[in-house]
């Protein structure tokens, strides 16, 4: 049953991501490397964003599979992880976001 609601709520979660996307103006896709899943990676005009949906970054598997992914991604448009997270973990020019300061910035 826990892990039932922990889906669940994961799920909520990256809705509430891609519906502040969209609600910004970006369009908004699912990406792939060759070996990971990019959450999403939103475009508006010319500008181009990746982003990472995280409920918890709760132990080191977790922060290695959200900030892992940007890995194979050799560009330089900003890369986000954004999470229920209040402690900034920012790494390696990857910006960790609370979700409440994602949602209230502009």
């Amino acid at each position: 049953m826990r892990n039932l609601v922990i889906k669940k709520s994961i799920r909520a979660y990256n809705t509430i991501c891609y519906n502040e996307l969209i609600t910004r103006g970006y369009k908004v896709y699912v990406g792939k490397t060759y070996r990971d899943e990019v959450d999403f990676i939103a475009q508006r005009g010319q500008e181009k964003i990746y982003a990472q949906a995280a409920y918890y970054l709760a132990d080191e598997a977790v922060v290695e599979r959200e900030f892992g992914v940007y890995r194979a991604i050799e560009d330089n448009y900003p890369k986000y992880v954004v999470s229920m997270d209040k402690v900034t973990l920012g790494r390696d020019g990857i910006i960790h976001k609370y979700l409440i300061d994602f949602l209230l910035e502009r």
